[in-house]
């Protein structure tokens, strides 16, 4: 039994290593991120595949959290990808607060050191949930003079005010660019930087896997807000 492992081993061994190195270089390196959800509506897609540069961040040993060393910060707008500090789900949303800030949100409205965000109205669409169909209103964010889009859907009763808080060091607040349809940080509450897996970059591929599979080609290689 032994001849035959060692002998499978030797005529294997460059698929091995290549097994290894790709290891390594998806859990150390850069990574890519399939969208199941809506929660990212309208930026990201069901069916999107994101590329996600494990880098931006931190390096981490290879398969684990273990920090080596700090490599870059978020900042506020980046969209990320995390273990969830609820249940290690992982995640993709936005960075609406980093450490320092105080951030309170007013019946959907972002308020962030004390500066409320601007929102400028943009198109009106429908969005299929388990229990229907709701109205979705979507919106240019400006926050700090950095924008991009989201959406709101208000009959939903989401938790679209929470009161002022200050967010702590190495400690970030998330949450969905569909803002009545995400579980971010009104619900798993705050995210540890060790958390953090890397910055989302733009849309690798992307299909319509609701429909009939169809490729979305216009959204290959597209930039994320």
């Amino acid at each position: 039994m032994r001849n035959i492992s060692s002998r499978l081993f030797r005529e294997n061994k460059g698929f091995i290593l290549f097994l290894c190195l790709f290891g390594v270089f998806r859990t150390a390196v850069a990574d890519w991120n399939p969208i199941p959800s809506s929660s990212m509506h309208p930026n990201l897609l069901e069916g999107d595949v994101v590329f996600v540069n494990r880098l931006a961040f931190d390096l981490k040993l290879p398969l684990t959290d273990i920090v080596v060393s700090h490599l870059g910060d978020p900042v506020r707008g980046d969209v990320v990808t995390f273990a969830s500090p609820k249940d290690g789900t992982r995640l993709i949303k936005r960075i609406v607060a980093v450490p320092g800030d105080v951030v309170e949100m007013r019946n959907e409205q972002l308020v962030i050191n004390g500066k409320a965000a601007q929102y400028q109205v943009l198109d009106q669409a429908t969005e299929k949930l388990p229990g229907g169909v709701a109205e979705a209103y979507r919106l240019h964010e400006t926050v700090d003079g950095r924008g991009h889009r989201i959406q709101v859907m208000p009959q939903l009763q989401a938790r679209s005010n929470f009161a002022p808080i200050t967010i702590p060091a190495d400690q970030f607040m998330m949450l969905g660019d569909n803002r009545d349809n995400s579980a971010d940080s009104r619900y798993i509450g705050l995210v540890p930087r060790h958390l953090l897996v890397g910055r989302a970059v733009r849309v690798l591929v992307s299909a319509d896997y609701q429909g009939n599979w169809a490729p979305r080609t216009e959204r290959f290689g597209m930039r994320l807000e």
